[in-house]
């Protein structure tokens, strides 16, 4: 007895060919998002005339791998002490941010207090005043305190983000209660609840906005310009604006040290990445 072949479902069809222009998609996207890091690591690793050359290849001929060695020698910009000044500053802006948004998130999303939203509000506010308006404040500000060139004026003045803080607030609105029940039952009072409760519980949120902290430090150009005045205050952007000035253009060592400067915001994401997508679902922010 011969068995009938089963019906074909168009339905399975059109998921297979829907399957299949979501991935020529994405691999589409995948292949255009790594295309600006192609260009910095094929240009950096060639000579001006390959760079600037109308027969466009995909690889030069021969490979300068001296240009990083070029890059790090150059006495004109002290490439590894910026490397290590934007190191320094986004760590411990990162640091910072996260002690004082989480400290103000918690405060405002736990304890007590009758004008707990009015704050709260007042620190939305803060998001619609332009930066353009705060800035020459802050310049007259951290000049009058002595701090141009210095660690302190690159740092203290971009350690608050009312961002930051508002999706604490949003991720402590759902951090569940019981914990906290518990830690009180055993004496704890909110601050010891905060740093033995709700920050180890709370790791997704805390890297999210570190890295997101982290990337804007790191690519903070035009603060660190004006208050960065002497070499050894220079950051990683402020080295790269160096290299296309009206005296010179140096396009092979501009290609390698935009490479390296991104490698420490390659290597942070790489590793926090799913952490990012875990803070933002957690903190609710898209409710």
């Amino acid at each position: 007895m011969r068995r009938t072949p089963p019906a074909h479902d168009p339905h399975d069809g059109l998921a297979r060919a829907g399957r299949a222009v979501r991935l020529v998609l994405l691999i589409a996207l995948a292949l255009l998002f790594l295309l600006p890091f192609y260009l910095l690591v094929r240009n950096g690793l060639s000579s001006e005339a390959d760079i600037t050359s109308s027969d466009w290849t995909f690889f030069p001929g021969e490979l300068h791998w001296e240009n990083i060695r070029e890059l790090f020698d150059d006495p004109n910009v002290p490439m590894a002490h910026a490397l290590l000044n934007s190191s320094l500053i986004a760590v411990l802006t990162t640091l910072g941010t996260l002690l004082l948004a989480s400290l103000a998130g918690y405060g405002l999303a736990r304890i007590p207090y009758r004008h707990a939203n009015v704050v709260f509000y007042w620190i939305l506010g803060t998001l619609m005043v332009p930066a353009a308006v705060t800035f020459v404040p802050s310049f007259v500000l951290v000049s009058s305190l002595g701090w141009i060139s210095t660690l302190r004026g690159l740092v203290v003045p971009t350690l608050f983000s009312a961002v930051a803080a508002f999706i604490f607030r949003q991720y402590f609105l759902g951090f569940p209660r019981e914990l906290e029940d518990t830690a009180r039952v055993d004496g704890l009072g909110y601050w010891r609840t905060y740093w033995q409760v709700v920050v180890p519980n709370s790791r997704p949120v805390f890297a999210a906005v570190g890295t997101i902290v982290f990337i804007g430090a790191w690519n903070s150009f035009l603060w660190p310009l004006v208050i960065g005045q002497d070499r050894e205050a220079w950051t990683v952007q402020v080295a790269l604006s160096t290299f296309t000035t009206a005296q010179r253009v140096n396009i092979h060592e501009l290609f390698v040290a935009a490479a390296v400067s991104i490698l420490p915001l390659l290597v942070v994401f790489l590793v926090l990445q799913r952490y990012i997508v875990a803070g933002v679902e957690r903190s609710g922010i898209d409710d």
